[in-house]
């Protein structure tokens, strides 16, 4: 009943937003949709069909988070270099082929190599995309980043709900239909973004009129990485963050496949995830405003949640139903944490947003990379309890890192402490 009554005020606060903006989102939300058809179930797949440990399987996801920390940091630096419509389009057109190319080997050698392109490309396209969207639309960017979330979030457990039936069907239909569908965003960014002008992105005008001169944003990588208040404690917390979520996929995963339940159990906590995000909004709407108004302190208090999350599900988890709470603690705090990630970026570095999204991206990408490699070859050796100890371990590390951010940061508007400049 929750979800039916949000879902109507999902649909009015998207009647606020420009046009253009709505169909960036639906798009979205159909590359999502797509990616999560195959992304949960990459695990299951390494074992399952290509023969091997859980180890290597967490092996292979370190593999693509390693080239996504690459990717992040190449998109942060090259955004006004190369643009972000040609970074963007190419980087989804490289992620459509090397699904493809997945879906028709057999080849262990080849697939991670594929598997390290993909990680590359999405890299590319993550600081990109947000630095584009907080710049293009600049005067609705704190709403269109959490709705931006939501539908996507929303379109990734529909995509996990559907990936384990497709999945029990053919695993290489997966990953075509996610080729498929990174293919069609890929061709509707295309000719959707137009703009490649710096001015353009900086100042969020869009319209046709002849414009000066585009200024050339010098890139001070020393100077900026100086400012390590404004980037580096949110940078660790974001590690720890995503170290701990990986959980769900290489420690959760593999642990509903050894107690015999069917794959669908799986995929049913993402839509878990993806209902509760829907559903939960007036409460993670009513935290905001009673507990924490500024973006610095809902970071600290997402930790919280996930903290809360892991924990209950070291000391319950015999029964699935007790991962189920679990996911639903832990979505809270995902709900709280993620879009205030690139709202503060925009609304603190400026012009220097895409590089400090790529590096805090890169940093997210390390604990993605962390994770399964330590989870995968925990559950080997010991099984599920020591997995879900290391989770919470680092879920209260990433609580740590939020509150020595939120403290640095009181500030409600820090830009102008970068003293950062642009060339005319």
């Amino acid at each position: 009943m929750q979800a039916k009554l949000q879902l109507p005020k999902l649909l009015a606060g998207l009647s606020t937003l420009p046009r253009d903006a709505i169909f960036f989102l639906m798009a979205s939300f159909v590359n999502s949709t797509g990616k999560a058809i195959m992304w949960p179930l990459t695990t299951i797949y390494v074992h399952n069909v290509m023969g091997k440990s859980y180890g290597e399987a967490g092996l292979v996801l370190l593999y693509q988070a390693l080239f996504s920390v690459f990717g992040e940091f190449i998109g942060g630096n090259l955004y006004y270099r190369v643009g972000p419509k040609a970074m963007i389009t190419g980087a989804f057109f490289v992620s459509a082929s090397a699904l493809f190319a997945i879906a028709l080997t057999d080849s262990w050698t080849l697939y991670v190599i594929l598997v390290c392109m993909l990680g590359v490309s999405n890299g590319i396209s993550m600081p990109s995309m947000n630095a584009y969207v907080g710049f293009r639309w600049k005067e609705h960017r704190r709403q269109l980043y959490n709705v931006m979330y939501v539908c996507n979030n929303f379109g990734l457990s529909i995509g996990a709900m559907v990936g384990g039936l497709i999945a029990s069907i053919s695993f290489s239909l997966t990953y075509m239909l996610t080729g498929g569908t990174t293919l069609v965003f890929a061709i509707f960014l295309f000719y959707f973004m137009k703009e490649s002008k710096a001015s353009d992105l900086i100042d969020g005008s869009l319209d046709s009129k002849p414009k000066k001169a585009a200024p050339q944003v010098v890139m001070n990588r020393k100077q900026l990485l100086g400012n390590f208040r404004t980037y580096l404690f949110l940078a660790f917390g974001s590690m720890f963050f995503w170290l701990s979520f990986t959980q769900w996929s290489t420690g959760v995963a593999p642990y509903i496949d050894e107690k015999g339940l069917d794959l669908k159990y799986y995929s049913l906590l993402w839509t878990v995830n993806g209902v509760v995000i829907l559903a939960g909004q007036p409460l993670t709407s009513w935290i905001k405003k009673r507990f924490a108004q500024d973006i610095v302190k809902q970071m600290v208090i997402s930790a919280a949640f996930t903290v809360t999350a892991f924990s209950f599900v070291l000391i319950f988890h015999d029964y699935y139903f007790y991962l189920v709470i679990g996911m639903i603690l832990a979505t809270l705090g995902e709900m709280m944490l993620l879009p205030t990630i690139p709202t503060f970026f925009s609304e603190r570095t400026g012009v220097y947003a895409p590089f400090y999204m790529g590096l805090a991206g890169g940093f997210a990408n390390l604990g993605r990379m962390i994770g399964p490699l330590v989870f995968g070859h925990v559950f080997d050796w010991w099984g599920i309890a020591p997995v879900f100890l290391i989770g919470t371990l680092a879920a209260l590390a990433a609580l740590l890192m939020f509150f020595i951010h939120a403290n640095l940061n009181k500030d409600s508007d820090q830009s102008a402490e970068l003293k950062l400049s642009t060339s005319i």
